[in-house]
């Protein structure tokens, strides 16, 4: 347990974190995706520090780490829609709606994220390389918003660079 407080704490309780700047598409459509966690912050805080959690009750840190063991992910940790559908022009706009800090970002491919005891415990021990060169802005606090313009065509796929089973894949079309 102690490894996974160093690895989370070094990763998620510095709130000095911004959501992205980038701009809607004028002629596209808003997709809404709510990125939605459940932490308990008694228990969270207790292990990494104030401010890791800000939500009011939920998940205890022991009750995440069993579910998190028992299925390689934790339900009330997820994005949603998980699927979806959009056009070139539209503009994906996370919310954060947990607790705790979260990333929006674009993969090639789903893998782990930039916590190793976490990508472990979900079953995906390599991170997504997209994880690996996160800039401050790629992080979303609880309560910020942040943006992502669909510009081509296909199956895009984002994930948590945090919680990496937290994902969504959307099917772009012209």
């Amino acid at each position: 347990m102690i490894g996974v407080s160093a690895f989370l704490a070094a990763a998620v309780v510095t709130p000095r974190l911004s959501a992205s700047a980038a701009s809607a598409a004028a002629s596209g459509m808003e997709r809404l995706v709510n990125m939605k966690d459940a932490c308990d912050p008694e228990t969270f805080n207790a292990a990494f520090g104030p401010g890791t959690c800000v939500r009011n009750g939920g998940v205890s840190l022991d009750h995440f780490i069993a579910e998190l063991t028992r299925h390689g992910s934790v339900g009330a940790w997820h994005f949603a829609p998980p699927m979806t559908t959009a056009r070139v022009g539209d503009t994906f706009v996370a919310v954060n709606r947990g607790g705790e800090v979260h990333t929006f970002t674009e993969v090639a491919d789903f893998g782990g994220g930039i916590i190793p005891p976490l990508n472990d415990l979900s079953g995906n021990p390599i991170p997504a390389p997209e994880c690996l060169v996160l800039e401050d802005d790629d992080f979303v606090p609880p309560g910020a918003t942040y943006r992502e313009d669909v510009d081509t065509t296909g199956t895009h796929k984002f994930q948590c660079c945090i919680h990496p089973w937290m994902r969504l894949e959307a099917r772009v079309n012209k």
